[in-house]
């Protein structure tokens, strides 16, 4: 049997970064379809998971939280997103999806033809694998002691 050869960490990263460029530029099209900027549906999409801080939507979208708040602003006065006081600490703003904005989030996936059809290219075991294996790279917590 013969081996496989060794992959490199370095074209696991230049493989990364490609799909990654794919990835965003089908999303970008399908948000703009939507009439929403990249980070605006970057938003959105952050926000399928769940309600946010509006510092951890920061965080998470790398960007200054006076952008954040611009970003929110925009989404909040067409009907796609809501604020609310924290239950926890009133001081804070949590930023939630309403029902438009989940048609929407929906709708730009939906439209992200590039990328669905590379996905559907895999077999349900290959999904399965992809899954697991992205899963444990990128959001897979060490046990701590």
């Amino acid at each position: 049997m013969t081996a496989l050869p060794r992959v490199e960490s370095a074209q696991l990263m230049e493989l990364l970064s490609v799909s990654l460029a794919a990835y965003y530029g089908d999303f970008t099209v399908a948000a703009a379809s939507e009439n929403l900027t990249a980070s605006q549906g970057k938003t959105l999409n952050v926000l399928r998971r769940g309600p946010a801080s509006m510092s951890m939507l920061a965080t998470t979208l790398t960007c200054d939280a006076s952008n954040m708040t611009g970003i929110v602003d925009r989404l909040e006065k067409r009907g796609l997103v809501h604020r609310e006081p924290s239950a926890l600490d009133r001081r804070v703003k949590n930023v939630l999806l309403t029902p438009e904005g989940e048609q929407v989030i929906d709708a730009i996936r939906a439209k992200m033809h590039r990328t669905l059809a590379g996905l559907d290219r895999l077999d349900e075991r290959e999904r399965e694998t992809l899954y697991a294996l992205l899963e444990r790279v990128f959001t897979a917590r060490p046990a701590t002691a």
